[in-house]
């Protein structure tokens, strides 16, 4: 299939929906990778009806991977979905570093590893260095993009880059190059989601016409507890962790949304916020005591990370409660 944005060829399209930047799982012992797991949490993902998965992002635990052991997780994660006849899901993967070297083999190692896009960090680790900040960024991305095998999503996250926040007129300009074609807004701004989402239907509009079905430019909210709010906005779906432990509660909420029963819609997605307050608080850690604690399988994150105590496991529990009730009445 040809993408129509810059006559990008990809196999599998970005197309709205919910996507997942799914976990990575290790040996509680050794702390070695644990593929099955990673292979059987993909299958599980999929069967509920995810849209996309990436792998490498903030839940992924990437900087805790060597190079290797990321390529293993992708080639994993993209195996574990064409066996179970998943092909047609899109493989996203983390691929930011602080210099544009170190990103751009990243990308390719991606690449050879059956990932079909690339989530990528602004630099941050010289940030007080740039000047001005946003040619500094605009730079780097249009030099990866340059050479990067794969088309390239932006990944806005001020929490994991010493709070650098790319504003929507440096989104857009990014938008621009026909190896960028889409961004997660992890910053939470809908106002800034509407500004992008809102310039990038008009694109398309003019591009492809009235009929056109999927946008140019994909624009998704980073969490879940406003995925209401952001298709609201104009965006198109999400990508958000809460979704490694409750994926048909996220996606029936776009669901309810999009059919217009948006009483039902705001209800579930009232549960689905509650829910991810848990997830957001506790970030990886929580997430990975919840799959525990109701589907048995998690384990823990790879040190320096703290495992939970056995308190803080039961009160994750009961945080994730109310959302788990409600995904089993999905299944």
């Amino acid at each position: 299939m040809v993408r129509t944005s810059g006559g990008i060829n990809v196999i599998r399209p970005l197309i709205p929906g919910v996507y997942v930047p799914t976990l990575c799982f290790f040996d509680p012992k050794t702390e070695d990778i644990d593929t099955d797991s990673i292979a059987s949490h993909t299958v599980r993902l999929a069967q509920a009806g995810v849209t996309g998965i990436a792998t490498q992002g903030s839940n992924g635990e990437a900087v805790h991977l060597t190079h290797g052991e990321r390529e293993v997780v992708t080639a994993t994660t993209r195996s574990a979905l064409d066996r179970a006849g998943f092909s047609h899901v899109p493989v996203i993967v983390g691929c930011g570093a602080q210099s544009v070297r170190e990103t751009v083999e990243l990308c390719c190692e991606a690449a050879e590893a059956g990932g079909d896009y690339a989530l990528i960090l602004p630099p941050s680790y010289y940030a007080t260095l740039f000047a001005p900040s946003s040619e500094t960024v605009v730079k780097y991305f249009r030099e990866v993009a340059d050479v990067s095998p794969i088309p390239i999503i932006i990944y806005n996250y001020p929490g994991a880059v010493n709070g650098l926040d790319l504003s929507s007129d440096i989104i857009l300009s990014l938008a621009q190059h026909p190896n960028i074609v889409g961004v997660k807004l992890t910053c939470g701004n809908t106002g800034k989601l509407n500004r992008i989402a809102s310039a990038v239907r008009k694109v398309t509009l003019t591009r492809n016409g009235n009929n056109s079905v999927n946008p140019d430019f994909l624009v998704l909210a980073g969490s879940a507890d406003f995925t209401i709010q952001s298709l609201i906005a104009g965006g198109h779906g999400i990508l958000a962790g809460l979704a490694n432990i409750a994926p048909k509660a996220c996606i029936k909420t776009v669901e309810l949304y999009k059919e217009g029963k948006i009483e039902e819609a705001q209800k579930m997605q009232e549960v689905v916020s509650r829910g991810d307050w848990t997830a957001i608080q506790n970030g990886v850690v929580g997430v990975k005591s919840g799959l525990q604690s109701w589907l048995g399988y998690g384990g823990f994150t790879r040190s320096p990370l703290p495992r939970p105590t056995s308190e803080e496991s039961k009160a994750w529990k009961e945080g994730y409660r109310e959302l788990m009730t409600l995904e089993k009445t999905l299944l």
